[in-house]
């Protein structure tokens, strides 16, 4: 039996721009990964938890972590340059995106209240606050 989708809020597309949205190799970790815990997989990663010190994830597509993402993550570990990591909280100890390596500053205190994404933007790792895009619907009470 074929899988069904329902995708909203992206306009009128064509067959070919709704299946560069849906993307089957992705896999749902539902747990927080601990200090010496390690993911490898050929695909996206979605995790729903956090990822601790000392706790690794590679993954040759996306990384989205549902919460703090304060260990260490190599999204695009095949090359992909396009690929991305988004995080509730992103404090990685180290960050990498294809071959470009980064770390957070020494002695520099960061707490966003916001989700941010890194991505390579003009060949350097760069992290900006994510943006949905959209408005929310319905009565929030």
């Amino acid at each position: 039996m074929a899988n069904s989708y329902i995708i909203s809020g992206f306009g009128q597309g064509s067959q070919a721009d709704l299946e560069d949205l849906l993307d089957e190799n992705t896999i749902l970790v539902q747990r927080t990964l601990r200090s010496g815990q390690s993911i490898h997989y050929n695909g996206n990663v979605v995790v729903l938890g956090d990822i601790n010190p000392g706790a690794e994830i590679a993954a040759t597509g996306n990384i989205i972590v549902m919460g703090a993402l304060r260990g260490v993550v190599h999204a695009g570990a095949g090359g992909d340059e396009n690929a991305v990591v988004m995080a509730f909280h992103l404090q990685p100890t180290q960050l990498r995106i294809a071959n470009h390596i980064t770390r957070p500053p020494d002695n520099e205190a960061v707490d966003p209240n916001h989700p941010e994404m890194a991505r390579i933007k003009d060949g350097v790792v760069t992290i900006e606050s994510f943006q949905t895009g959209g408005e929310r619907q319905g009565k929030v009470t």
